[in-house]
């Protein structure tokens, strides 16, 4: 597996939700050989209290919920800062970031709903290595 498809909360709860969009694409990405993960932060955000705790299992059973490390806190909280960017609708998008960057050793897509705000944490650099894709 030299891809990896990341999950945004937005794009997990489409997955949980079980819309047909977003299955159709889980799908594609594993035909493909692609790897199909998640941060462990955003399991927290998008698995909510409408969710059946069994579908969350097993969803979360066919995806690969990384952790999230402390060099990610650390790279985040940089990327945070240079950005003028704190809070948590910030946060979890920039350990998100951290880990898209921590996976880029092949090609990762990171799928979300907030793209401005994921390129922005991304910066110049990492571009050629994460393609962030608008849900």
């Amino acid at each position: 597996m030299n891809h990896t498809l990341l999950l945004d909360s937005e794009a997990l709860s489409r997955l949980l939700r079980d819309e047909r969009a977003m299955t159709a694409r889980i799908a594609a990405a594993r035909r493909a050989d692609a790897a199909v993960c998640t941060s462990a932060m955003t399991v927290v955000e998008a698995a909510g209290p409408r969710i059946h705790p069994s579908r969350v299992s097993f969803v979360l059973s066919r995806l690969r919920v990384e952790p999230v490390l402390p060099e990610d806190g650390r790279w985040a909280h940089t990327v945070l800062t240079r950005a003028g960017l704190h809070g948590h609708k910030y946060a979890i998008a920039a350990v998100l970031a951290a880990l898209a960057v921590r996976l880029s050793h092949g090609n990762v897509t990171l799928l979300t709903s907030d793209p401005e705000d994921l390129t922005v944490l991304l910066g110049d650099g990492v571009g050629a290595r994460v393609r962030v894709v608008g849900l």
